[in-house]
């Protein structure tokens, strides 16, 4: 929305001046007094013009610490995802590992009564 809303004011200074000027030129004045009006409103533009700046430079800054905000959090929730994929292969490889033993063991018993059958 930031984005949209310094376009919005920036349009808004742009047509307002634009607006200005033609309503300078159709206006019913004489030649000098037009003159006059218009070297008001060029003086009024540098004024403008910094307000325009001052406002894009809030927005730029708004959006920067949104941006760093969102970054933030992401990797926040990325390290947490991390965290729980370490602990969930860790206990897969404590479970692995037990079934592991005890498989071994009962081969071992198997074995052993294989070859005390032969006897």
């Amino acid at each position: 929305m930031s984005n949209g809303a310094g376009k919005f004011f920036g349009g808004l200074i742009v047509g307002t001046t634009i607006g200005a000027a033609i309503g300078i030129l159709f206006a019913p004045r004489t030649g000098k007094e037009t003159r006059q009006a218009l070297r008001r409103s060029a003086k009024d533009l540098p004024k403008l013009a910094e307000d325009l700046g001052s406002n894009v430079q809030y927005q730029t800054d708004r959006l920067a610490e949104q941006a760093q905000r969102t970054i933030d959090e992401a990797m926040i929730r990325l390290q947490e995802a991390i965290a729980t994929g370490q602990d969930a292969s860790r206990k897969i490889q404590e479970e692995l590992a037990t079934s592991m033993n005890n498989s071994s063991g009962s081969s071992r018993e198997i074995s052993e009564l294989a070859d005390g059958d032969e006897d």
